[in-house]
């Protein structure tokens, strides 16, 4: 079983390496071009191939990602440095409170 899981998985990083979703981010993005284009024909053809009806209408449209990884990235490294930066200052603000409620816990 162990070895089934692990090679299902192995298989699974390759073929994503194999597409370039593992590479740099324009590869990722001709990856995903790439999809777009040819997803909407292989349904057809299983639905074909299963006889199943479905007309071109009936399919919705595939979806427009307006997504820019690096800036997703740059974004979030802005908000983790942000709260690493008052990190200090928040554990002073939170550590005089805390000494507050014991005060007046103890009177």
């Amino acid at each position: 079983r162990f070895l089934i899981k692990g090679g299902l998985a192995g298989a699974a990083v390759y073929v994503a390496y194999d597409q370039g979703l593992l590479g740099s981010g324009t590869q990722g993005a001709e990856a995903l071009k790439k999809a777009q284009e040819t997803l909407p024909p292989a349904i057809q053809e299983w639905t074909n191939y299963l006889g199943w009806e479905v007309r071109a209408a009936q399919l919705p449209p595939t979806p427009k990602f307006d997504f820019s990884l690096s800036d997703s990235w740059n974004k979030g490294v802005h908000t983790v440095m942000s709260a690493l930066s008052v990190a200090p200052t928040r554990a002073c603000e939170y550590t005089v409170e805390g000494w507050k409620y014991v005060k007046d816990l103890v009177k």
